[in-house]
């Protein structure tokens, strides 16, 4: 059986990296949702126009990964106090954000989103937004840390320190934490 959960928490390459090493996580496909724009294009969404969040489709196991670990995992791994950015990347397309398909989802987001704020000095902004069109973002971001990530730049300033939280905080829900 196969869950799903869209999420987005800035770069859509940078958090489809850590999903893809969390034990029970069966997909990762990045996208857009969240805007006012049909079908829009990665250059529609990085210039802020189009509402759209870059965001990620996690479909995961349920019998192997609880939600709520997921999104304790999700709120790890970015920094839902910014608002609209995610470090040097600005913009509502980079804004944390939830969007539930069901009022239990809803629920188990209201509650992390609770957990979070609990462990932080500063106001959590992730906000959750009601489930709209999913539109899969082009080939070339789909598994980008695997295939271009690891020779551009940005992705190796931002993935690796996201990866080691994962790995440190997680380690018993990372496949490399269990490999080693």
């Amino acid at each position: 059986m196969t869950d799903y959960v869209t999420l987005a928490g800035g770069c859509f390459w940078c958090t489809e990296a850590v999903f893809k090493d969390v034990i029970g996580v069966q997909s990762v496909e990045s996208g857009y949702i969240g805007g006012h724009v049909d079908d829009p294009t990665y250059k529609q969404v990085c210039s802020g126009a189009t509402g759209h969040a870059e965001a990620i489709r996690i479909g995961y196991d349920p019998d192997q990964l609880d939600l709520g670990d997921l999104l304790d995992i999700f709120f790890a791994t970015h920094d839902a106090t910014q608002l609209n950015r995610q470090g040097n990347d600005v913009g509502t397309q980079y804004r944390s954000a939830m969007f539930p398909v069901d009022d239990d989802q809803k629920a188990a987001m209201h509650a992390a989103a609770d957990r979070a704020q609990a462990t932080s000095d500063k106001p959590i902004v992730t906000t959750i937004e009601p489930e709209s069109t999913w539109y899969t973002a082009e080939g070339y971001h789909q598994d980008y840390w695997e295939t271009e990530g690891r020779s551009n730049p940005y992705c190796m300033a931002v993935i690796p320190p996201k990866l080691q939280k994962l790995r440190k905080s997680f380690a018993a829900r990372s496949k490399a934490g269990v490999a080693a």
